[in-house]
């Protein structure tokens, strides 16, 4: 591919607080050598010809497959809700284009793994949005645990809420997310993309056991007065093992704490590290680290290095998909595969489907 700067296409893109205007826009401005946003479709022109005012963009189209279709689009960037991801990165993969889709890939596990296969089949880019991986404090944290800051890692315990899936109050936007059959629940979506992490520092996940608790069973949707009920479990509590041999413990709640909202910490034979943040997902939020090793015995501040943050928004959410977007760029063009792929994704759906199958074992006894 030339150097010309990556046509961007958006499948769900809409003015205001929406991700993709908060997250992929600022992210896409940063890079502005790398990517240029050419077009858009949601769920009508009418829709889509208002993204594109409201934006600057040159094309709306009439539907997804019309986008898929454009010889003006390059990469197509699916950031709807879950459960249209595999009919519409299908698409998109069947039409030859590289893809950026957000976490979580399918609708489950099978779903996933079927979109791996076609991406790998097509040969294109085919990125997946779990970002936390590339944040510069997790990079910073699996060098100092390569390092051997902490020595052997012996433990690590997670504590986080998610923020929705918790109380008896949503918005209508959100509604959907108290009906676990969408596949976007407290396990897959703030948990999914905080184990993205996880995995990242320490590797991935062995033996395990684990509970799901639902504590609320009806909803009030503010901005409707209407209540839904919810089948979402609203606690999920997982232990085991690490593929090191390292215990692991998770616990991750609905809602959110007046006290500890995200609470991750590796213990060591030589060290121990704290990683704190104002809530429980992990790829959105400033962490900060702490930690203290040999004969320290209070935990001090360990900041990465101010050149892991150059050039790079200073907003995290903005940055962390904006690290995501330059591993495409380089992809795209050098024919590498930096950038977090479906092949990645489906690992992560495979713990998260280990999880659901030993809480339903639980469940049924």
């Amino acid at each position: 591919m030339t150097d010309n700067p990556i046509r961007v296409g958006f499948i769900g893109l809409n003015p205001g607080i929406h991700w993709a205007a908060t997250a992929h826009i600022p992210a896409l401005k940063a890079l502005p050598n790398d990517f240029v946003v050419a077009g858009v479709a949601n769920t009508s022109l009418a829709s889509a010809r208002n993204a594109a005012e409201a934006f600057g963009l040159p094309h709306a189209f009439e539907n997804a497959q019309a986008l898929v279709n454009s010889s003006e689009i390059d990469l197509v960037v699916v950031t709807v809700k879950v459960p249209h991801h595999r009919e519409l990165v299908t698409a998109a993969l069947n039409a030859g284009k590289h893809v950026y889709c957000e976490w979580p890939l399918g609708n489950g596990l099978a779903e996933a793994r079927e979109l791996a296969d076609l991406a790998e089949a097509q040969g294109v880019v085919a990125a997946i949005g779990t970002q936390m991986r590339v944040a510069p404090e997790v990079e910073y944290l699996r060098q100092l645990i390569a390092d051997g800051y902490v020595g052997e890692v012996l433990s690590t315990t997670l504590v986080g809420s998610g923020g929705a899936w918790g109380g008896g109050e949503t918005d209508a936007a959100h509604a959907y997310l108290y009906d676990k059959s969408n596949g976007a629940t407290l396990l897959s979506i703030p948990l999914g993309h905080t184990l993205a992490g996880m995995r990242e520092v320490l590797g991935g996940i062995g033996d395990l056991s684990a509970r799901m608790i639902k504590r609320h069973d009806i909803v009030y949707v503010a901005d409707t007065g209407e209540t839904i009920s919810s089948n979402a479990p609203d606690q999920v509590l997982v232990q085991g093992a690490l593929e090191s041999g390292a215990a692991f413990s998770i616990h991750y709640r609905g809602g959110m704490s007046r006290g500890t909202n995200l609470l991750w910490e590796i213990n060591g034979t030589e060290g121990d590290i704290q990683v704190t943040g104002a809530n429980g997902h992990g790829q959105i939020v400033q962490l900060s680290i702490r930690g203290a090793n040999g004969d320290t015995s209070e935990l001090a501040p360990l900041t990465p290095p101010a050149s892991a943050y150059n050039g790079w928004p200073d907003n995290a959410v903005a940055r962390n998909v904006a690290r995501v977007y330059a591993l495409v760029a380089q992809d795209i063009r050098s024919g590498t595969r930096s950038a977090p792929s479906f092949r990645d994704a489906v690992a992560l759906h495979e713990t998260v489907d280990a999880i659901e199958r030993s809480a339903v074992r639980k469940e049924s006894k």
